[in-house]
């Protein structure tokens, strides 16, 4: 949608730190399914879809895309705040909106209605609630920088083996989502590892055996627990992936991301950053 005035509408717990907070901003059409207000949109004109949308702002938009991953943040706070309720470091969920005012009404009385407030998410079927949180990160340009992936482009992957076994004991700079692992790590340590309402995993093309070594040193040296790791050696991320069902997937590469997608997990892309 394309109206010209941007809102933003924050619905969560209110938090006592608001600099503690972890944000999280979703787009409407992430949450919500708003396919076919999107068509009337293209198809018929703004003056339309905002009188299709003020006529029926009482009724609550289906779930879309990232619908779920948002309860699964919401279930990690009410957890958090069960354990302390004084806690300060909680996820803070922003929902983004070209829509005017007058039109976005009905996307804050469905947030209302479900409870919800709100990297490029992609358009997917919408998953079966489920907790724990489950996000899954690639390793190279996503959690980790993408130095050794610019060798494997510019000199071959044997170049690039070369360079992470003399690399092995220097940790990787960090990926423009090493920051939202961290703090995910930082909840996490807030219960035990069999009551923590969030599991993280790393799912990277790395081979085990020749490039795992640096990648596991490095989560180690930033004191980040991952709670599976999964060294693909270059093969599919798909069915891996299919057996974590997670509620959000991160990758650099649009490949990977078709393949999450072709298993249904939904996806978001990270694109090449450093």
């Amino acid at each position: 949608m394309a109206d010209p005035e941007s809102t933003v509408i924050n619905t969560d717990v209110k938090q006592k730190d608001p600099s503690k907070a972890l944000v999280i901003a979703v787009t409407t059409r992430a949450i919500f399914n708003l396919e076919e207000e999107h068509r009337l949109y293209l198809e018929k004109g703004k003056e339309e879809y905002a009188r299709h949308q003020q006529a029926n702002q009482d009724k609550p938009l289906p779930p879309g895309t990232a619908f779920t991953f948002i309860q699964a943040v919401q279930y990690v706070n009410k957890m958090i705040l069960e354990s302390n309720p004084a806690e300060d470091e909680l996820f803070d969920i922003l929902v983004l909106s070209n829509n005017s005012p007058e039109s976005g009404v009905r996307i804050i009385n469905s947030a209302k209605h479900y409870g919800v407030s709100a990297a490029l998410v992609f358009q997917q079927e919408v998953q079966t609630p489920s907790n724990p949180l489950r996000v899954v990160f690639d390793g190279d340009a996503v959690l980790f920088s993408d130095e050794t992936d610019q060798v494997f482009q510019e000199q071959g992957l044997e170049r690039a083996v070369e360079y992470e076994r003399a690399m092995e004991a220097v940790p990787m700079g960090e990926g423009p989502l090493k920051a939202f692992a961290m703090h995910l790590g930082k909840m996490r340590k807030k219960f035990s590892q069999e009551k923590s309402p969030i599991r993280t995993y790393l799912v990277t093309a790395r081979s085990g055996r020749d490039m795992g070594i640096r990648a596991i040193k490095t989560l180690q040296e930033w004191g980040l627990a991952i709670d599976e790791a999964f060294f693909m050696d270059g093969a599919p991320k798909g069915p891996i992936l299919a057996q974590i069902q997670p509620h959000i997937f991160f990758d650099d590469r649009l490949y990977n991301i078709q393949g999450a997608q072709n298993v249904g997990v939904p996806s978001a892309w990270v694109p090449s950053c450093c």
